[in-house]
């Protein structure tokens, strides 16, 4: 029953999004010639619901252990020493960037809109070599898509562009611009990225940054339109509704990441469009930041969460536990999605009383996450740099 209604939530979603989503303009005409539309039926009947759950996968998958691995890295000879890393180690796989911040896809994807931005960029040489070495040493792979952070897909088609009332870019601190989470031909192009990763072997796609920008400039940003009615989190969770659609017609499992603190936090459901809860009947893994980091003075009783490495994670991961009503065997509405969450392999020097993250503390993450009932994990380190000698944390 919780999937047929989230299948019904699913449709809800696609109908409002035709309604207002909104075009963007001549270019996109280009981008979406021989792409498929939206064509959904605001009803389904018991039959296509049924048939609709057949299309979901169910292929094996590992209990997840892994690394992010940038494209530089991935397409470097340190690719050869994280192999040798993960092979040595508990860890099983390996999270790569296909689609990175700067809006770039790390290798010479053959698909038309990257050849028509010329956005492939040859950080991985010979992706086939490369997923053939990962599958021989059993490694499971990840696509990690950048989503609504693309300041090349803005500047090619600058309708589908966030700007701010002087007209500039809506960009991060970086100067990274943002595009319109509403905008079907944003959809439309994730998904044939995401479609195109899975064709060269990944078996699982990560969809990041599915989340709208925050900030002065960002709330002022004209979205084109009324988001009284058309809400930040039927955005989202209608563009993963759709690239969830497609994906699973292939095998491909859908993860998406979203912030550790929109946990339990409407208003940060609220700025961001996240809703926790929500995403966990739309796809198959849901991958919460829960970097102690990431979470201010006072959080969880704590001055500085970031010097609390287990408490800061276990108490994340029971508010995800309740989130998702999975505290509970009694519970018939709990939530099945696999909750997989992203723990920090990095020291965050710019937190005011901050702790240095070496082995210690990351196995304390790691021991959290079993004690708070789940059983994936990934770590993140921005450089691929993981100070760990071996990963013995026994699965509960």
């Amino acid at each position: 029953m919780q999937r047929r209604k989230g299948i019904k939530t699913l449709i809800f979603f696609l109908w409002i999004a035709m309604l207002f989503l909104v075009s963007c303009g001549d270019k996109q005409a280009e981008l979406t010639d021989n792409m498929q539309t939206i064509e959904m039926p605001i009803e389904l009947s018991e039959e296509q619901v049924m048939s609709t759950e057949e299309t979901l996968p169910e292929k094996e998958r590992p209990k997840v252990k892994g690394i992010y691995v940038t494209g530089n890295v991935a397409g470097s000879e340190r690719m050869n020493d994280l192999i040798a890393f993960v092979d040595a180690t508990e860890l099983n796989t390996m999270v790569i960037d296909v689609k990175n911040d700067e809006g770039e896809i790390t290798w010479k994807m053959e698909t038309s809109s990257v050849q028509a931005m010329g956005n492939g960029v040859a950080y991985i040489k010979d992706i086939h070599a490369l997923m053939t070495v990962l599958k021989e040493h059993g490694i499971y792979t990840i696509a990690r898509i950048i989503c609504f952070k693309d300041p090349i897909f803005a500047q090619n088609h600058t309708d589908c562009a966030l700007k701010k009332s002087d007209g500039g870019f809506v960009t991060d601190a970086y100067g990274l611009a943002w595009v319109n989470p509403y905008q079907e031909a944003v959809w439309d192009y994730l998904t044939e990225i995401a479609l195109a990763a899975a064709q060269v072997g990944f078996d699982e796609v990560q969809f990041d940054y599915v989340r709208f920008p925050i900030g002065s400039d960002a709330d002022a940003a004209d979205y084109g339109v009324d988001r009284t009615i058309f809400t930040k989190e039927q955005a989202i969770s209608g563009f993963l509704s759709y690239a969830c659609e497609r994906l699973h017609e292939k095998g491909i499992v859908v993860t998406a990441d979203v912030f550790g603190t929109v946990i339990g936090s409407e208003t940060d459901i609220e700025r961001v469009g996240q809703n926790y809860a929500a995403l966990g009947t739309v796809v198959d893994v849901l991958s919460p930041m829960v970097y102690p980091s990431h979470y201010g003075p006072g959080v969880f009783g704590f001055d500085v969460p970031d010097a609390h490495p287990y408490d800061t994670v276990y108490q994340a991961l029971l508010l995800s536990q309740e989130a998702l009503k999975q505290d509970t065997e009694e519970d018939q509405s709990q939530s099945t999605v696999i909750v997989r969450p992203w723990l920090q392999s990095f020291t965050a020097t710019w937190v005011k009383g901050h702790i240095s993250y070496a082995e210690k503390e990351i196995q304390e993450q790691i021991r959290a996450v079993y004690d708070a009932g789940y059983e994936e994990w990934i770590l993140w380190n921005a450089t691929c740099r993981y100070p760990l000698e071996n990963v013995e944390n026994e699965e509960p």
